[in-house]
């Protein structure tokens, strides 16, 4: 680009709200993006192996590791008793984590030791070759068996309670009681866990991770090791995807890896294979609900008392607010006029089960769904009828309070279902589906239109904090660093628009550099949906100091007003004179003008009392609707989606082509995990879907043939956020609901919609099958 084009542009490229392509987009595609299974490997590296559990719960009689240390190729044999620090990588505090299994195992698959080897092959192989001897000791791998057994809670429950629920729910005219179990999910991320650390001088160690959350595995292998914080750097550019699955399970990983390339002097790298990924890390967590609620003859709401039990593992993990955000979300997008919801985080003998894309919250809103299906069926009206009829903030003042005595002040819910019931034309739809059931004898119909109202901040409130370094260098080029992880959901091109729109620059100019410990320190997890909140933030903070130095400088030298200085595209108006940007700064440097800052940024307003069931965990809520239709056949139970239409609400978007992404995704996602996804433990405890022949992950030819997806692009978000944006990561994932609903209704047809089928997620063929046959028995 030439200078007279250069200084003439009207418009720079990549501003916020622009569409712009994923930052390395085109490396995904072509193969070329830089994963840490790729980075060339330190001279000598050596490759760890795991020694798993083939037992549910047992106590450790006796190991022989004398083949193992025999095998070729085997450097070192680690144990528990080699760990120089702390034997825990429990993310909570409460140490119930081992790194390696001591005097007892938990879960099938819990590693006991760890082979290093000159090659990854020579240390599997070596890992297998142990004899270890157990007493076996009861155990219980589910929820129902948990509750038989009296088991313990992994974390103290929390309750939520407002009005009087107890008493108004004997007073309703009608009333209803059932229960629904809720699956699990693997998280399935292309790239499995990994790690390499690589040993510095004294106690230094490197460790590049694949983790959603780099602070705490620098925590975690600084404790392991016994060594300070400061001893421990953690670097991720990119993850091939976490959704949660990388918030806390990377940390084993990356302790492990540390701790032999101390104790080595040789970098070493730990990466499982699929099916040890699958069977040692965490998963959504399966619940169970049971519900008891109260309402009018018109369908209205009036109690409900609902307790949600999950399936948590071993030890407590990210348990607690996992199932704390559940009750969160178990009023959906209704109001509850009196209510009492309790959690009850259970203990079972399974790997244990963590974060995962909507943290909880899609478990709470499938149940609170649940309680419209049953009230709809029961009065027999449509669902969205009765939807509709229960939203927040209708119906008079004082339906705005969510059970966590939060209020609910920004609801456009109501707009968002109205405006795509239009647009999808569902009722005329819905019409013709209940005639088209009436004619077909085989194949049934079933449409459903769903809300999503989801809640954004992490709820535990010292996390909802960033920060960021900007440098500017002399040729006007900008580094950006911060605590966000990039893990495909496009949050690097989304904080880079933030500063080049900030300097208003081209955003060619801006470059993010991997995130690691050693420049942003003490950062939160990205997850909770707030990586572009949190980090969007703390850079335009960074990028705005900056800004605000280079218009004093050019006060004090130009001598003119601050009113008369303007950034335009890629320069910079001082009076009546253009500079181009870099010559400002180049001019900055010379006056000894500071070019690096740091950003910093805390979410305002947000405050929680987990004890008192009291406060405001959340800075706004993000809403959607999604409308699916689907055909099921009733002689097999196998079913097709055959239209999704979905209206969105993500604020003034920072980037509609990357949220329109998410929000297909996050669809795809959350309609296999309502369908075709199924977690199975057999009489061992041992987990049977662990690799992708059994495990059946959506496929492209599972998405609805017709799929419309739109941004609500009247909204905006009443916060001050950055860009006036909403969180996108997590709340579409809900979006799914509408496909389970969907095929709900089609096969309550076979009992002419006269009475709730209480299908259990996910539907599989084979669920679907039998609701069907127990529908067809009671006609």
């Amino acid at each position: 680009m030439d200078k007279s084009t250069f200084e003439t542009k009207s418009v720079i490229n990549g501003p916020m709200h622009a569409a712009l392509k994923h930052d390395s987009a085109h490396k995904h595609v072509t193969g070329s993006a830089e994963y840490i299974d790729d980075i060339p490997e330190p001279a000598g590296t050596l490759h760890g192996g795991l020694g798993l559990s083939d037992r549910a719960h047992a106590e450790i009689v006796s190991i022989d590791l004398s083949a193992v240390k025999a095998a070729p190729g085997v450097v070192w044999v680690m144990t528990a008793e080699d760990i120089p620090g702390i034997n825990d990588v429990a993310s909570t505090g409460r140490h119930d984590e081992p790194l390696l299994a001591t005097a007892e195992v938990q879960f099938h698959g819990q590693p006991i030791f760890a082979v290093i080897a000159e090659t990854r092959d020579q240390a599997r192989r070596a890992a297998k070759l142990a004899h270890i001897e157990y007493r076996d000791l009861p155990h219980w791998t589910d929820i129902d068996t948990a509750r038989a057994n009296n088991a313990p809670n992994v974390i103290e429950p929390m309750t939520l309670k407002r009005g009087e629920p107890e008493t108004e729910i004997e007073k309703a005219p009608l009333r209803v009681q059932g229960h629904m179990y809720i699956g699990g999910q693997e998280h399935f991320y292309l790239e499995s866990h990994i790690a390499m650390a690589i040993p510095g001088e004294d106690d230094e160690v490197t460790v590049w991770s694949s983790t959603q959350h780099p602070s705490e595995v620098q925590h975690m292998v600084a404790h392991v090791l016994g060594v300070a914080n400061n001893a421990v750097t953690v670097q991720t550019r990119r993850m091939g995807g976490g959704f949660g699955g990388k918030e806390t399970q990377g940390n084993q990983f990356a302790a492990l890896a540390a701790v032999a390339a101390r104790k080595l002097k040789r970098a070493v790298k730990f990466r499982p294979d699929r099916d040890e990924d699958m069977s040692i890390t965490g998963k959504r967590h399966d619940f169970r609900v049971d519900y008891d609620v109260a309402f009018s003859k018109e369908g209205l709401i009036q109690a409900v008392n609902a307790t949600y039990a999950a399936r948590c593992g071993f030890s407590a993990d990210l348990s607690g607010p996992v199932t704390d955000r559940a009750l969160f979300h178990a009023d959906s997008s209704y109001y509850y006029p009196h209510v009492r919801l309790t959690s009850q985080p259970l203990k079972t003998h399974t790997v244990s089960n963590t974060a995962f894309r909507g943290f909880g919250g899609p478990q709470g809103m499938v149940g609170g769904e649940r309680i419209i299906e049953e009230i709809a069926y029961a009065v027999g009206k449509d669902p969205l009828e009765i939807r509709k009829l229960n939203f927040y903030g209708l119906r008079g003042s004082g339906r705005t309070v969510t059970p966590y005595h939060q209020e609910v002040e920004d609801n456009i819910v109501a707009r968002i279902v109205e405006e795509l019931e239009a647009s999808s034309d569902y009722q005329a739809r819905r019409q013709a589906i209940l005639e088209f059931n009436e004619n077909s004898p085989v194949i049934r119909k079933g449409i459903a239109l769903t809300p999503v109202k989801f809640g954004i901040s992490f709820t535990m409130t010292a996390y909802n904090q960033a920060g960021a370094l900007v440098h500017i260098y002399q040729d006007g080029s900008i580094h950006l660093n911060h605590g966000g992880t990039e893990m495909g959901q496009g949050l690097y091109t989304k904080v880079a628009q933030v500063v080049a729109n900030t300097f208003q620059v081209d955003i060619d100019r801006v470059k993010i550099t991997a995130t690691t410990t050693g420049k942003v320190p003490n950062t939160s997890a990205t997850a909770a949906s707030s990586g572009s909140d949190l980090n969007g933030m703390a850079a335009y903070d960074a990028a705005r100091q900056l800004k605000e130095r280079l218009i004093q400088f050019a006060v004090r030298q130009w001598k003119v007003a601050r009113e008369k200085i303007e950034f335009l595209p890629n320069r910079v108006r001082i009076g009546s004179e253009i500079v181009p940007f870099d010559t400002l700064v180049r001019a900055a440097y010379y006056d000894r003008v500071q070019l690096s800052a740091t950003g910093f940024y805390k979410t305002p307003k947000i405050h929680w009392d987990r004890r008192a069931g009291r406060g405001r965990p959340f800075y706004y809520f993000a809403y959607g609707a999604a409308a699916s239709e689907v055909s099921v056949d009733t002689l097999t139970g196998e079913y097709l989606v055959e239209r999704t239409d979905i209206l969105h609400d993500v604020g003034k978007s920072l980037n509609p082509a990357i949220d329109i992404g998410q929000i297909e995704g996050g669809f795809i996602q959350g309609m296999g995990w309502l369908t075709t996804e199924e977690l199975w433990w057999d009489a061992r405890g041992r987990l049977r879907t662990h690799a992708p022949s059994t495990y059946k992950i959506p496929l492209a030819s599972d998405r609805p043939k017709v799929f419309n997806v739109k941004l609500a692009e009247w909204s905006e978000n009443a916060e001050p956020t950055i860009g006036r944006s909403k969180a996108v990561g997590e709340p579409p994932f809900m979006l799914a609901i509408s496909v389970f609903e969907a095929i709900s209704m089609a096969v309550a047809s076979v009992a002419d919609y006269s009475v709730c089928p209480r299908l259990d997620a996910p539907a599989t063929p084979e669920r679907v099958l039998m609701a069907v046959e127990r529908l067809k028995a009671m006609g």
